[in-house]
């Protein structure tokens, strides 16, 4: 797992182009703290309080493309059942501190991904 990048991945980079071409201006893994919850979004929009995550179709279990591995099964489905449900510890803990969370799926086209962070920003800003 120390092969797996924790940021700067493909679809990041894709998505960071896109909103970078809309004139939207971010923060990228910036620590933030709501709730007591120490967490560091793939980009952050300080002024408008969004939290964006781009998150991995195995690692994050999606539901249209996450699948469960067949060698060592047990630790893998408690592993993503862990990664679920900081997810939802962290987006929680955001949108409690005032935040707006917007996830991406990795598979999402760009375009459509950029058109809803920056309806997310202008929505705040």
């Amino acid at each position: 797992m120390q092969g797996n990048r924790r940021r700067d991945t493909r679809p990041e980079a894709a998505l960071s182009s896109r909103l970078h071409a809309l004139g939207l201006r971010y923060r990228r893994d910036y620590p933030v703290v709501a709730s007591g919850v120490r967490v560091r979004p793939d980009f952050a929009f300080t002024r408008a309080n969004v939290a964006v995550f781009v998150d991995g179709c195995f690692w994050h279990g999606c539901p249209e493309h996450g699948n469960a591995p067949r060698a060592n099964s047990d630790y893998w489905r408690a592993k993503l059942a862990r990664n679920c449900a900081r997810d939802e510890r962290v987006t929680a803990a955001l949108e409690a501190g005032g935040w707006t969370v917007v996830r991406v799926w990795e598979h999402e086209a760009v375009d459509d991904a950029a058109e809803r962070v920056a309806h997310a920003v202008y929505l705040r800003a």
